[in-house]
């Protein structure tokens, strides 16, 4: 389970405040609504308070047309507060609505520009119940919380005016029990924010286990261990469970506190008040005046009340859209940065030392290298030697912790992100298709490009003939991370969505090792294509595939041990010698190299 540091209320209310400034008028009409409709609820007592007394002083003076006139007077101040109530209800909650979606927008920005090393170390659920559910209770909280703790401190403000100026020791007897309520429920209030939070965490943790579940679904039937899962989502929902108990326990304790001053405050109106007006210091109408305020005064504190469950996971939202947007930005533009133009392909490496900051483990250590624009390098190595880092440090998805990268002798830290990565076309070995039709995803590669575009990139891809044999040809559904599609057909609409980008600089990420040979030779000739005239990484599984490497660079954990043309490296007979003997003796070979 995730952290559950409290932060303060006020610190997370300084920071959702600005998200007022853009709607501060329709705030200000909205709190202008809600003084409105107050008014007129306190007007109610007066007026019965002003019948009464004249009823019982000087019941002639009570007539048919002055009862009238205070009867139209109140009906025109109703319709004032159904107008008043229809603007708070609507538009009010617009404004919450759209400062809610402000802040998703922000959020979605901000996790745009967090660093791999951050998604390597957060679940996916987590960041997809912070942008979702947890920011769904912030609409109500933007509209209700200004809104009703407005009208408490109006209400309680005038009622106290009001009732100080007819009996002030009355007045302060009712009153004196307020703080008291006040003490109490922040008392309530600390736990039952803490519950909300952890509650939120643990609705994170299903999500990303129910995700987990779901995306793996076809190795979890292969083995036949779906009860293994259902196990494993049984116990954390049975943890959500336990934290709603607490949840409810708490806000159970918070109601039935509330209640119990409810009670309080009705019998101190009606005993102090009786016996002040047996001592004749009040008038029977003041009485009926004073239980109405404590009507009011106890509505609106139930308002409160109710709204307070409302307020904590508002609070809690906030408090977890926070915590994302304070983490920092690991990788982004220095000051002064220039855009990468006329790319031609040089790339230099030099002194780069590289180490993972949240385990400090280095992974690669005073590398040299210069590749000569247009040139083919290839990367051999075991599992974990630094090739796919080496490749990552070029587009910065991480940043060199020693040394520096050139490209046309423009260090890549001096260089806009966007420029850089737009001169950098990726293929990886774990595709990644969006949800979405054939043309959609080889267009991803160069947003707005059009059809006749999109299909010369396929044709070069060699992925043309078998996409119109789809049911659909380009507008093909190809489903969730391209389901529907085989291995090599998502891997050619992958150097489809490359060649269409057309960039100076390619990495090829083993690209081919997770297909069958038939699929690997159609998706190999189609790599060969993309690499023309293009200075290109290749991180190799089968190294029969890099022989007509202009550079191959077998990398361990000592580093870079070996480098030249597969001829050269095999005539040396070193470590790269070896591995190509052994490799060609055994095609089966399962050891990742």
């Amino acid at each position: 389970m995730e952290e559950t540091r409290q932060i303060s209320t006020g610190y997370l209310i300084k920071r959702f405040a600005p998200y007022f400034k853009k709607y501060r008028w329709v705030l200000v009409l909205d709190l202008f609504c809600a003084a409105l409709t107050t008014i007129c609820e306190l007007v109610l007592p007066l007026i019965v308070r002003f019948i009464t007394d004249k009823g019982m002083n000087d019941m002639a003076s009570l007539s048919v047309k002055l009862i009238l006139y205070v009867g139209l007077f109140y009906l025109i101040l109703r319709l004032i507060d159904a107008a008043a109530n229809y603007f708070m209800a609507n538009i009010g909650h617009v404004m919450g609505a759209r400062i809610e979606t402000d802040m998703r927008r922000d959020l979605f920005e901000h996790l745009q520009k967090l660093s791999f090393s951050y998604y390597s170390n957060t679940k996916v659920g987590q960041i997809m119940a912070r942008i979702t559910s947890d920011l769904f209770d912030v609409t109500e909280f933007a509209h209700h919380c200004p809104e009703e703790f407005f009208i408490a401190a109006l209400k309680i403000t005038v009622s106290f005016v009001i009732l100080a100026n007819v009996n002030v020791t009355l007045t302060l007897i009712i009153f004196a029990v307020i703080p008291i309520m006040l003490l109490c429920s922040i008392w309530f209030n600390k736990r039952m924010r803490r519950a909300f939070k952890m509650g939120r965490v643990v609705t994170g943790d299903i999500n990303a286990q129910v995700e987990d579940s779901l995306l793996g679904v076809r190795v979890v039937k292969s083995f036949a261990n779906e009860a293994i899962e259902e196990e494993k989502f049984n116990e954390g929902n049975a943890g959500f469970l336990n934290i709603k108990k607490m949840m409810y326990r708490y806000m159970a304790g918070f109601q039935t506190m509330t209640r119990l001053f409810d009670g309080v405050m009705y019998i101190v109106v009606v005993v102090a008040g009786s016996l002040f007006m047996i001592g004749g210091k009040i008038t029977p109408g003041d009485l009926m005046a004073y239980l109405l305020y404590v009507t009011t005064l106890l509505t609106s504190i139930r308002r409160v009340v109710e709204f307070t469950e409302q307020f904590q996971r508002g609070m809690t939202g906030i408090e977890r859209f926070i915590e994302i947007m304070d983490e920092p930005l690991e990788i982004v533009d220095t000051p002064g940065a220039k855009k990468l133009k006329n790319v031609k392909g040089d790339i230099r490496f030099d002194h780069v030392g590289f180490m993972y900051s949240d385990d400090h483990t280095e992974v690669l250590s005073n590398i040299d290298l210069h590749v000569e624009p247009g040139k083919n390098i290839a990367l051999i190595g075991p599992s974990g030697s630094g090739k796919s880092t080496l490749c990552n440090l070029i587009p910065r998805f991480y940043d060199v912790t020693s040394g520096r990268i050139l490209i046309d002798g423009q260090d890549i830290k001096d260089l806009t992100l966007h420029s850089l990565r737009s001169e950098i076309g990726m293929v990886q070995q774990e595709v990644y298709l969006f949800a979405g039709s054939v043309f959609e995803n080889i267009a991803y590669g160069l947003p707005g490009a059009d059809k006749d575009a999109v299909e010369t990139a396929a044709k070069q891809a060699g992925a043309h003939d078998f996409i119109m044999g789809l049911p659909e040809g380009y507008d093909t559904y190809v489903g969730e991370r391209g389901v529907k599609l085989s291995g090599g057909q998502k891997q050619r609409i992958s150097i489809a969505r490359v060649f269409l980008k057309n960039p100076p600089i390619l990495i090829l990420d083993e690209a081919t090792s997770a297909l069958d040979n038939e699929s690997e030779r159609i998706v190999q000739q189609s790599l060969e294509k993309l690499t023309v005239g293009r200075t290109t990484f290749t991180i190799a599984h089968r190294l029969t595939t890099i022989r007509n490497a202009d550079i191959i660079l077998v990398l361990t954990e000592d580093g870079i041990v070996e480098q030249g043309t597969h001829r050269e490296l095999m005539a040396r007979g070193g470590i790269y010698h070896d591995l190509y003997q052994l490799y060609t003796e055994d095609s089966d070979l399962n050891e990742e190299f």
